[in-house]
């Protein structure tokens, strides 16, 4: 007995095989996790202005209003490691951006937020998905040139992002298209924060930026990373887009002695200092002050100035950052004279407890002279820290991760009334010098530095 065959329904069933084949495998089985569930602001919360969210038709919408900072709706988890994607709309008129590895802390700048931001520009600029440091180093990866990213962006349509930030790399993608590849370690981990921006009296109020689906992914990140074709930009030991408009300069390169010598020799010490991984280290000898390599100071002499530093010490640490210092009026053995921000482990070293005027050798201290504010923050021995010093018309200010400490006016009458009751007094005119070089110092134990800048007045 023969059977007939309805081709029709023979094609229309391999159709629907095949259909299904493709369904199985297009299927994204990675494991994102909702960072917004489309429906509340659980795990969310505002920080930094008062711009308006709402959620609307499964979005989380953010409007405009005049007269409040940049506003940051973050997570309350924090993240070190992720891939991020999401979608937004933004009107034409806004700038606005996304949050990576963010904080607000008290005692920067009164709680201001600060960190990496994946921009969002939909001006004629284009730089969308390039990344800016908020509220400290400006633009570290822009785009001038990424001209396939610029192109990407989709002006007020929905537009899909794509954030890796795994170690110090940080990638993006912006529509599927590569926009910037950053190797950065200045911050490991911190909220994502969807920003509004403030805006002017000039712009109009309540112009609106829109988010969905937002999901995260924190396992198996190097089975799902992409690579990307970028070459990347690498920060370490060099200057931001914007520190080099400002007119900042690198004052050690992360890979030569150029510009340094020993404060009391003709060419940098042959031993003491090491050079290693992008980190200028003075090595460890028992604590026995200049015993080994001695200080270093720049070749050149500074007038006005700011100048940053990343350092990192060792438990019972102890060194120093002078400035006006003149290397011709100390003559004997050790360092050479100049102002002094201490370095030092107020625990575990012993001069946290000396000084002249109370506490005045603690960190970041105006050694001997002027004590740091107690409320200073410092991060745990062995992770890096910043000094910010600013010298402008005698005006001296330092600064520790963000927050100033103390502040004093330079050649003042109380200030010569300090150096009279200080270990300074001997010398004429202590620390009044119009122009001085900088030194780092050899106190005999291990410390390290890196990112050292300076932007003259």
């Amino acid at each position: 007995m023969k059977t007939k065959i309805n081709i029709g329904q023979v094609l229309a069933f391999l159709v629907l095989i095949v259909g299904l084949g493709c369904t199985e495998t297009e299927k994204d089985t990675t494991p994102w996790v909702d960072l917004f569930d489309g429906q509340t602001l659980n795990g969310w919360t505002q920080k930094g202005g008062k711009a308006n969210y709402e959620i609307r038709d499964g979005m989380l919408v953010g409007s405009t209003v005049h007269n409040t900072p940049n506003s940051f709706m973050a997570s309350d988890k924090m993240y070190g490691d992720f891939i991020l994607e999401l979608e937004y709309k933004v009107d034409s008129s806004m700038n606005s951006g996304i949050q990576i590895r963010s904080n607000s802390f008290p005692h920067y700048r009164d709680g201001r937020v600060h960190g990496y931001q994946i921009e969002i520009d939909p001006s004629e600029r284009a730089w969308s998905a390039g990344i800016y440091d908020e509220s400290r180093r400006g633009w570290l990866n822009p785009l001038p040139d990424n001209l396939k990213a610029q192109k990407a962006f989709k002006q007020m349509g929905w537009n899909h992002y794509r954030i890796e930030a795994i170690g110090d790399t940080l990638k993006t993608w912006i529509n599927g298209v590569p926009a910037a590849h950053l190797i950065d370690d200045k911050t490991a981990s911190g909220f994502i924060g969807l920003q509004v921006h403030s805006i002017y009296e000039d712009k109009k109020e309540g112009t609106e930026i829109s988010w969905k689906n937002i999901k995260i992914l924190i396992d198996s990140l190097s089975k799902y990373s992409k690579a990307s074709p970028l070459i990347p930009i690498v920060t370490k030991n060099k200057l931001g887009a914007d520190e080099a408009k400002k007119g900042w300069q690198m004052l050690w390169d992360g890979e030569t002695t150029n510009g340094w010598r020993g404060a009391r020799l003709d060419g940098f010490p042959e031993k003491g200092w090491s050079i290693e991984n992008g980190e200028l280290t003075v090595e460890s000898s028992g604590g026995k002050e200049s015993s080994a390599g001695g200080d270093i100071v720049t070749t050149e002499v500074y007038g006005d100035f700011e100048l940053m530093v990343d350092f990192k010490i060792t438990e019972g640490a102890n060194s120093g950052i002078k400035y006006y210092v003149d290397t011709d009026l100390n003559k004997g053995p050790g360092s050479s004279i100049g102002l002094e921000y201490q370095i030092l482990d107020d625990t575990k070293h012993p001069d946290a407890k000396k000084g002249s005027h109370e506490g005045s050798r603690t960190m970041a201290s105006l050694y001997d002279l002027i004590k740091a504010d107690k409320k200073k923050h410092l991060n745990p021995i062995g992770e890096w820290n910043t000094v910010h010093i600013v010298s402008k018309d005698n005006h001296v200010e330092h600064w520790l991760n963000g927050m100033k400490v103390l502040e004093y006016e330079r050649k003042s009458d109380a200030y010569k009334k300090l150096v009279s009751e200080s270990k300074y007094e001997k010398w004429p005119n202590f620390g009044e010098t119009e122009k001085g070089h900088i030194l780092l110092q050899d106190h005999g134990d291990r410390v390290s530095f890196k990112n050292v800048k300076i932007k003259s007045k």
